[in-house]
């Protein structure tokens, strides 16, 4: 890889300089970042993610070890470490590993019963709740289109010329959904019902309860005001909602809450005093205490390491 290669792939990086969150179906991306590696040995230690992290070979070889599963990557290969999933990424040293990498959330909107949804949205949505939940994390020799996708936007950013935005939506939208295919290669589109309508009573007062919490966490929500909205007992509400799902009404509250927080925290520069406010936890140390329970992080140190959690946190972080 010549020195000009190397200085063209690095301006892939000033995307960082723009803020992207983008609808794809029924579901919103917010791009956290856009990264480049490649010109020497390198190792980035085990650590896990509250997000989605994609990364794009274009050059050398290395081991990505995820979920206690080593593979073997090269040239050409897609490689996906979805949240929560411990992994790391070891260069080769005679050949170093060339990636290019960025990451985003990814978080399903609650859509109302009653609301119409066209064939295109149902089949975006097929698709990325098949990549939210596949068990494939490498696709082999998958990257040719999307590595010219990542010169393309580097293209645009660099340009700025009349109309670059709406370009860089597009291109971004499609290296989104090219990667959910490449690695669900056996995806069969989940027909649209099975998503978006419900089959019983239960199923229906489900939906509503979860529509109610969506748009109600960041204020005070009593059990009686989740009950209310249904027309059931408090007990009964209670009873149904953590068979159904396997968690509390509340427990779900703090769920939401912290995962807004989460995404606040990364693409905003609020202070964590505000954000837990919008979230609404006020108390700043209880918020504090509630986030790095959740997360393994402080609101500060998760903002810090941006979401990102290591192993050893008293070991090496990155290496280049």
């Amino acid at each position: 890889m010549s020195l000009s290669d190397i200085a063209s792939r690095r301006r892939f990086t000033e995307l960082n300089q723009h803020r992207f969150s983008l609808s794809l179906g029924s579901f919103t991306c917010e791009i956290l970042g856009w990264g480049f590696l490649g010109e020497r040995w390198w190792r980035n230690y085990l650590h896990v993610h509250s997000f989605y992290e994609i990364c794009c070979a274009f050059d050398g070889v290395g081991v990505f070890h995820i979920n206690d599963t080593d593979y073997q990557v090269r040239a050409g290969d897609v490689f996906v470490a979805k949240p929560a999933e411990s992994h790391e990424i070891v260069s080769s040293e005679s050949a170093p590993l060339g990636i290019y990498f960025w990451s985003y959330t990814l978080i399903p909107n609650i859509v109302p019963a009653t609301h119409a949804v066209d064939k295109e949205t149902q089949e975006i949505d097929a698709l990325l709740h098949a990549f939210c939940h596949s068990q494939r994390w490498v696709s082999r020799h998958g990257s040719t289109g999307m590595l010219n996708i990542c010169q393309l936007l580097t293209d645009e950013v660099i340009a700025c010329a009349p109309g670059y935005r709406r370009n860089l939506d597009g291109l971004i939208a499609k290296l989104i959904i090219d990667t959910a295919r490449a690695v669900t290669p056996t995806f069969v589109p989940i027909r649209a019902e099975s998503i978006f309508s419900e089959q019983t009573p239960n199923q229906q007062m489900l939906k509503q309860i979860n529509q109610y919490l969506h748009d109600n966490f960041n204020r005070s929500i009593t059990i009686r005001d989740v009950a209310a909205q249904v027309h059931l007992s408090e007990r009964h509400v209670s009873r149904l909602y953590h068979e159904a799902t396997g968690v509390t009404i509340k427990e779900q509250v703090l769920a939401l809450r912290i995962e807004a927080a989460s995404q606040r925290l990364l693409s905003t520069d609020h202070a964590i005093k505000e954000i837990g406010k919008s979230v609404g936890l006020p108390d700043v140390q209880h918020f504090t205490t509630l986030f790095k329970r959740r997360t393994g992080l402080t609101p500060a140190l998760f903002r810090q390491q941006r979401g990102t959690r290591f192993a050893d946190p008293n070991g090496p972080q990155h290496v280049e």
